[in-house]
């Protein structure tokens, strides 16, 4: 099945509901997810942009920012996505670039993930291309509230993390555990960028707010901060699982070596009496007596037994 990198959408005047359209017209949205060489060449044609520019904004390191110029308004904020890495899924962050051209197109570039696409096919992103400002402060809001959904999936692994802290001390559970944890860190860097972007876009400095909208914006600042206070919230909550996980640990490892040692000690005695009664030295009638190798082992026994004894009510053994 062959992707397509570059999608253009229209709203509908009846019930502004998105379209998918083949040509690029003026209110039209223009959403480009990894797209090839050729693709930005050709798309650098039809909206009169420069292509070198267009690369770069399709930097994977390019990190959230407004900028306006002449005829473009430029806003670039972390998306969540995900990764699998050794058989772990790494919640990451990647850019999304959103940009309005000569007030006739809207942009939207991302690279290894298909956010918006996917909001659109859920109905949970219904916007008018035709309003520039809008659509981006609906992008705003609805990526705001996906980082609650994806917090809201790294809790449940988290307590599953939980469930298994007193089961077992496996490579696996530390790797899952450290891999969350680097999850938590790219989420929250990512929140704290987006904020700085939320809140120049408040001040009217980037794209112009109307006032129906602005309502809207303030929404998106609240779940971002929101899904930020959350991420801060799960992630002391990790570390006190790691931490506990780390203290169990020692823990068995000491209830092991104690009992090792009292295993050892008690072991030593049998070998200890035959020691003592295999010297080349004389033992007088016990050397004669028939029995004198089960008397040995008898005392042996006998004298471990109170070894065990007095290691067990000192919690040894």
């Amino acid at each position: 099945m062959v992707m397509v990198m570059i999608k253009i959408y229209q709203s509908t005047l009846e019930d502004s509901s998105l379209q998918v359209i083949d040509a690029i017209t003026p209110g039209t949205w223009i959403n480009v997810t990894d797209p090839t060489i050729e693709e930005v060449e050709e798309l650098s044609l039809k909206v009169q942009i420069d292509t070198e520019f267009l690369n770069y904004i399709l930097d994977e390191d390019e990190i959230p920012r407004t900028d306006t110029g002449k005829d473009k308004h430029l806003v670039v904020i972390d998306v969540p996505t995900k990764k699998r890495i050794r058989n772990h899924v790494l919640v990451t962050t990647t850019p999304l670039t959103i940009m309005t051209v000569r007030d006739e197109y809207i942009l939207t570039f991302s690279k290894g993930t298909n956010i918006l696409e996917q909001l659109v096919e859920e109905k949970k992103l219904e916007i008018d291309t035709g309003k520039r400002s809008r659509f981006i402060i609906e992008v705003l809001y609805k990526v705001a509230t996906e980082y609650l959904q994806y917090l809201k999936k790294v809790n449940e692994e988290i307590e599953k993390c939980e469930d298994l802290l007193f089961q077992s001390t496996r490579n696996k559970d530390l790797e899952k555990l450290v891999t969350l944890e680097k999850s938590l860190v790219y989420i929250m860097t990512s929140l704290h960028r987006n904020k700085a972007v939320l809140d120049k876009i408040l001040k009217n400095t980037v794209v112009e707010i109307y006032e129906e909208d602005k309502a809207l914006l303030e929404d998106a600042i609240i779940e971002n901060e929101q899904a930020l206070e959350i991420a801060y919230l799960y992630r002391e909550i990790l570390s006190s699982t790691t931490d506990s996980f780390a203290t169990i640990i020692s823990n068995n490892l000491n209830s092991v070596m104690k009992f090792l040692a009292g295993i050892t000690i008690v072991i030593s005695i049998p070998t200890m009496v035959a020691s003592f009664f295999g010297m080349n030295v004389p033992l007088g009638e016990l050397s004669k007596n028939p029995y004198s190798f089960f008397l040995l082992l008898l005392l042996s026994l006998i004298l471990s037994g109170i070894v065990a004894i007095i290691l067990r009510k000192k919690n040894m053994l």
